[in-house]
């Protein structure tokens, strides 16, 4: 156990040096006045205005506008992902059907509904959650697709030969082998949901931290503009860290790991 956590904290620590490279560059390179810092605020500038964001509670409550809308969405998006992911990669008549929608429908980016969603949904809460749904829609359908096409077939002849009936397939070969690819695309599904989230913000709200960013360009406030950006690689970061953590746990012999 001790020389899995000293692994990890190498991992991070070796991770950690290239950003932190890149920040004492960017400081430097600030301070020597090669960069405009009315353009592209230093470091320690972009610190201290998220130190009085924080104080003040303005961010706090973009953050936390902005991450329900996410999980709501992506609630509705990954959860259909991955019923119908089940439901096609199971019966072929089901993928027969929905391949020419699914080949239609994919390559429509979200931000191409947002309009049409604005319309029928109007500008209150529903047409972002729309949005956010489609983003994280089709990462989480096709990693479950995928997964479920991609059971182990031996295991499947040996259930076979012991005339295990398809519920007991399903349950205790298909789907647990298809779980990692599930997670992959719950990883996926939420990092979409984060794009999107932010995308339909800046068209069309009043608070959240997409609308935070567009508000700060108005402003020419770049230093507010970046620390809504760092906020959103942060809390995806940690949501992505979340996941995988718990993927680690559930899913402890992907990973190679012993309990």
């Amino acid at each position: 156990m001790g020389t899995r956590k000293r692994k990890r904290i190498k991992k991070k620590l070796i991770a950690a040096i290239l950003p932190v490279l890149l920040i004492c560059i960017w400081q430097w390179l600030g301070k020597r006045g090669a960069i405009n810092q009315s353009i592209l605020p230093i470091p320690s500038e972009i610190i201290k205005t998220f130190g009085k964001m924080i104080e003040d509670g303005s961010l706090k409550k973009h953050l936390i506008i902005s991450v329900v809308r996410v999980l709501e969405g992506f609630l509705l998006g990954g959860g259909l992902g991955v019923i119908l992911g089940i439901i096609i990669g199971l019966f072929r008549t089901a993928e027969d059907i929905m391949s020419a929608l699914v080949g239609i429908l994919r390559p429509i980016p979200p931000i191409a509904c947002v309009p049409i969603l604005i319309l029928w949904l109007g500008i209150a809460e529903g047409s972002k959650i729309a949005v956010i749904a489609i983003g994280s829609f089709w990462p989480v359908l096709l990693n479950t697709i995928h997964g479920i096409k991609s059971a182990d077939t031996k295991l499947l002849e040996v259930a076979k030969t012991f005339e295990k009936n398809k519920m007991q397939i399903l349950w205790h070969i298909v789907l647990p082998s298809s779980l990692p690819a599930i997670f992959t695309g719950v990883r996926l599904g939420i990092s979409a949901a984060w794009t999107c989230v932010v995308t339909a913000e800046m068209i069309a709200a009043s608070k959240g931290v997409g609308f935070l960013i567009s508000y700060a360009r108005e402003l020419s406030q770049p230093d507010v503009l970046l620390v809504g950006i760092a906020s959103i690689g942060l809390i995806g970061l940690l949501i992505d860290t979340l996941v995988l953590r718990l993927q680690e746990k559930l899913l402890y012999w992907s990973f190679g790991l012993k309990e």
